[in-house]
């Protein structure tokens, strides 16, 4: 193994480490000290906690997920799910540890709920770079798919997390911790998208104009690239030439300006969002498979 190779694996684990410790200290924080439902195995640690306190929150989330991370191993591999096992291992000691030396005071609710829920996206999203996870419902959903192929990572997930949270609800009785932990979900998968999509978004415009060489030309002298689509009116049977342009989402006034320019009036254009832009002018490759 190369010094390069071995230099590259400690960064990326430096990289685990630093989202472990955002992790353990947005759950401390924000929503353990205010009693705030969160969704996966550290939601129903947080149930588990409240019938029998002996058991550490931390600890009750290491116990959970390692039949899983077991049947995962046999699925997987050792060599893709060890990054997983290590940020599952350390975040249940952070965990604990972090309780143990100090107890975090209340906060106004709806403060620690997004706050809270920006730092744990921010942090799942840092682990998520380098392929790692907190394990639990993510975990499990990944292995409910080997057994039932129709369903989606993500709606599993949100199944697993909705009823971790009725769960909470129905243990605290506390109706309002739970709608809260909802937004809070909610909030935490926008941060998360943001760290791992974030520099890779933009905006993808369509153009159909009369004017389509002079708009074109334009927007090649100002350094974007453009693609050339051959269309068809429905209506008319025409054949249209369909301009295809994708930039940073900032970029897309510029846009709007070089049409109205050749063609304020009778100009067609579409923007769509574009979650993930790869190449030149955008992110590379690498993280593509996240």
């Amino acid at each position: 193994m190369s010094n390069k190779t071995v230099r590259k694996i400690l960064w990326d684990y430096l990289i685990i480490t630093l989202g472990c410790v955002l992790y353990s200290i947005s759950f401390t924080m924000f929503f353990d000290s205010n009693n705030l439902a969160m969704g996966g195995f550290t939601g129903l640690a947080q149930v588990l906690d409240h019938f029998i306190p002996a058991i550490p929150i931390g600890t009750a989330v290491f116990v959970m997920n390692v039949p899983l991370m077991i049947i995962g191993f046999k699925k997987e591999g050792f060599k893709l799910l060890f990054a997983s096992f290590y940020a599952i291992f350390l975040t249940s000691v952070l965990i604990d540890g972090i309780s143990y030396l100090y107890v975090f005071p209340p906060m106004d609710p709806l403060l620690a709920c997004i706050f809270g829920s920006i730092l744990l996206g921010i942090s799942l999203g840092i682990m998520m770079l380098k392929s790692a996870t907190t394990g639990g419902t993510e975990l499990m959903a990944r292995l409910i798919k080997y057994k039932i192929h129709s369903l989606s990572i993500g709606k599993v997930c949100l199944i697993i997390d909705v009823t971790v949270i009725c769960i909470y609800a129905l243990s605290f009785r506390m109706l309002e911790s739970a709608l809260y932990g909802i937004i809070a979900m909610y909030i935490s998968s926008i941060a998360m998208d943001a760290v791992c999509y974030g520099s890779s978004n933009g905006k993808m415009a369509y153009i159909i104009s009369e004017h389509n060489d002079g708009i074109m030309k334009d927007l090649l002298d100002l350094g974007f690239g453009v693609t050339v689509v051959n269309g068809k009116g429905g209506w008319t049977g025409d054949d249209k030439k369909i301009l295809l342009c994708t930039v940073k989402k900032n970029k897309i006034a510029v846009i709007k300006s070089v049409v109205s320019k050749h063609d304020p009036e009778r100009a067609f254009v579409i923007v769509c969002e574009a979650k993930e832009v790869f190449g030149e002018g955008f992110g590379d490759y690498s993280g593509i498979g996240l």
